[in-house]
């Protein structure tokens, strides 16, 4: 029994993978950038949360998080990573790397390099009995909020035209282009929305984490392992590697603690030397 509730926790860690790897690997899907900075979205998420829950709750704290981070995605955008859409994607590996290291240091300047608090609450705090098992009550509701945000972005991507245009764009951007369908507005949003998921994830996971500056830049690892063992260009295949990472993870933590990090590396390196692209990973042609 006990297993089991390490099984759920670790799809609950998986969810957390999963609201950042989603959006990483749109934006690399789409525009061909590798994004080092997209853990630094994270971060800010949670210290947002961090400095608005005590002055108007956790809940509308959690919402406004990840909405004024998406803001700061539309200028992220707009001023810095379409100037690397057309170019070798170490440049762009570069300059993110180096941004990710600038927000770190702000955030340093802004709130300190303790480690901050964040008080769960009171209402979500306690666990919940289901037969025989027991499970956190803040858990239980973050596994059904991942899952809310994952089927709301297939929604978006398989059910509208905006995700048409996203998803042909990925497959065949010159296609795309020949149609007379510019990306450039596509791509805004899907940075927006990446970076926002992001946010997401660190706010809501602020109160079981650790919250401290250099969060980011420990999450973004994990987080490009997720796409890499997903494969580029599938949805659920980030989706499926995300939970199965969190679940092998929980599992290797119940029977070996000092081997759970390892253990996610284990895993990529079996992926890939039976599915090079992933496990579910497509052919992915350059953006243009």
């Amino acid at each position: 029994m006990f297993l089991l509730e390490q099984v759920v926790n670790g799809l609950v860690l998986g969810g957390y993978y999963l609201l950042i790897a989603l959006g990483l690997s749109l934006i690399f899907s789409i525009g061909g950038v590798v994004n080092l900075a997209h853990g630094a979205f994270y971060a800010l998420g949670a210290y947002i949360l961090v400095t608005l829950n005590e002055r108007i709750g956790f809940a509308p704290a959690a919402i406004v998080s990840p909405i004024a981070v998406a803001s700061l995605g539309l200028l992220f955008e707009r001023f810095i990573l379409r100037r690397f859409y057309n170019v070798d994607p170490i440049l762009s590996l570069l300059v993110t790397f180096g941004l990710a290291m600038i927000a770190e240091q702000l955030i340093r300047i802004i709130w300190g390099a303790a480690p901050l608090p964040v008080n769960m609450p009171p209402g979500l705090k306690g666990s919940v009995i289901i037969g025989d098992f027991l499970f956190s009550r803040y858990r239980l509701l973050l596994l059904l909020i991942v899952a809310f945000v994952l089927f709301g972005t297939w929604a978006l991507l398989q059910r509208t035209a905006f995700g048409r245009v996203v998803r042909a764009g990925i497959q065949n951007p010159d296609m795309v282009a020949a149609l007379g369908i510019r990306l450039q507005p596509y791509m805004v949003a899907v940075v927006m929305l990446g970076v926002g998921m992001a946010a997401l994830g660190g706010a809501l996971f602020a109160p079981i984490t650790i919250v401290q500056p250099a969060m980011g830049a420990e999450i973004i690892i994990v987080a490009f392992v997720v796409v890499v063992i997903g494969g580029l260009g599938s949805f659920w295949g980030v989706v499926f590697a995300a939970l199965l990472v969190g679940v092998v993870r929980g599992v290797t933590i119940h029977f070996l603690p000092a081997a759970g990090e390892a253990s996610i590396y284990v895993l990529m390196i079996l992926v890939l030397l039976f599915r090079p692209r992933g496990l579910l990973g497509e052919r992915i042609e350059k953006f243009e």
